[in-house]
């Protein structure tokens, strides 16, 4: 029995997958364990937007339901990242006056909860409002004003937005699949809690998660999130080329892409030979390893050179002290953190989900491909109150019922059970298929 144990799940919605990750935290000593999670292929999504609400919800159901059986508990509640192009930004401030002449944690409050009356338009939805920094009486810079002496306090903030019908068709998909969202979250941001470190984003660091459908862009500098950008391009446009240059399926694009796949010629050590199957009967061919590297390097460069355009924007690519950290299915490529070595120029790390203990499915998850969805769970723990006092526009009256069901549940969360594209892509891959 794990009485003083707390059960949280993340549910990263992807275009190519849907991945649930089950955590239990001891509410005594804060050990975080991975307790189970399950993974679905998904096809209901393009470019991190819900295509298919069918689909996606068996996808969803088929991830949890192994989820469940491997952590032996009844997922009831989660939490899900969000992704895709319709994420915007754009910067607030807020302005309070304090109640004495020491900052407390009441005019915080005060402050964030000013901070988030803002007036947008009705088809879009804040998903987060981040404090960039504080202001006490005029003197700028401060990073954290409990307990400082001051009149007045002001804070310029970070608003990121996501297009209502995208949040409103996740609830959908969740509810089709029996759960109750407990809160959504930006995905970089989640993927961030599972893959850096508090050093890393001290001294400033871009996090590039290239998952399925989306490139997700994430720059922190002084422990706060300084810019974040989605990207419509990703490892999934890998796969495309592959299929189209060879002629196969994509599944077993997919499959040749990570077994023999490699972003950079020089990562290959041996040029062996694989068979690449025939379509409808047809003859095998067999295909080398340096020849699928001419079809995956140019994609793989792209991605990377449209990110750094994005870092670029953030006016902060010569303040990452830390560099880059690559992380996503696409950073599993053999040779991608040299490539990228290359293209940033700064110091490049493939970034491992941590922060949980060794125990029960921790090696499991140890993989960049989980990455959101472990971030999710990490998120989910250190931010509760802020989900126990969302409130969710979008909770179906069916998940609302349920909550009236059982306003006495012990665990609130689970239930114990018994862009166009870069010219000279094609022109590289035309050149090698006239060539073979």
């Amino acid at each position: 029995m794990m009485t003083d144990a707390h059960i949280t799940v993340g549910l990263d919605i992807g275009t190519t997958k849907v991945c649930a990750v089950v955590a239990s935290t001891d509410t005594r000593t804060k050990r975080v364990d991975i307790i189970g999670m399950g993974v679905s292929d998904c096809d209901g999504l393009k470019r991190g937007v819900v295509t298919n609400i069918s689909k996606t919800a068996d996808a969803i159901r088929r991830a949890v339901e192994k989820a469940e059986q491997q952590s032996g508990f009844r997922i009831g509640k989660v939490v899900i990242g969000v992704s895709g192009e319709h994420i915007q930004t754009f910067s607030t401030r807020a302005i309070v006056t304090t109640s004495t002449n020491e900052i407390t944690d009441s005019d915080v409050r005060r402050l964030h909860h000013e901070l988030r009356q803002l007036r947008i338009p009705p088809e879009r939805r804040i998903l987060h409002v981040i404090p960039q920094d504080y202001i006490i009486d005029d003197q700028d810079g401060i990073s954290d004003p409990l307990g400082m002496s001051g009149k007045r306090l002001e804070a310029n903030a970070l608003v990121i937005t996501a297009s209502s019908s995208a949040i409103e068709n996740i609830y959908k998909c969740a509810d089709r699949a029996g759960l109750h969202v407990d809160g959504v979250v930006l995905q970089p941001l989640a993927s961030a809690m599972a893959v850096l470190d508090e050093a890393e984003k001290e001294v400033g660091v871009a996090l590039i998660d290239i998952g399925g459908g989306t490139t997700d862009i994430a720059v922190f500098k002084d422990n706060v999130l300084r810019w974040t950008s989605i990207l419509g391009i990703a490892g999934q446009k890998v796969t495309d080329d592959v299929v189209a240059v060879l002629g196969i399926r994509n599944i077993e694009a997919e499959r040749i892409k990570l077994e023999y796949g490699h972003a950079a010629a020089d990562s290959i050590m041996r040029d062996e030979v694989f068979q690449v199957p025939g379509v409808g009967g047809r003859t095998p061919t067999e295909v080398a390893k340096s020849l699928l590297c001419q079809i995956i390097e140019p994609r793989v460069e792209e991605i990377y050179e449209l990110s750094l355009a994005e870092v670029k924007k953030s006016s902060m690519a010569h303040q990452l002290a830390a560099g880059i950290v690559i992380t996503g299915g696409c950073s599993l490529l053999r040779g991608a953190d040299a490539l990228a070595e290359r293209v940033f120029r700064m110091p490049v790390k493939i970034g491992l989900p941590i922060g949980f203990s060794a125990d029960g499915v921790a090696r499991e998850v140890s993989n960049p491909m989980y990455a959101t969805a472990v971030g999710l769970v990490m998120y989910a723990l250190k931010h509760s109150d802020e989900f126990e006092q969302a409130d969710h526009p979008f909770v179906s009256q069916q998940q609302a019922k349920r909550v009236e069901e059982s306003p006495s549940e012990p665990e609130p969360v689970i239930q114990p059970e018994v862009p166009e594209k870069k010219q000279g892509v094609w022109t590289r891959v035309k050149d090698w298929f006239e060539n073979l």
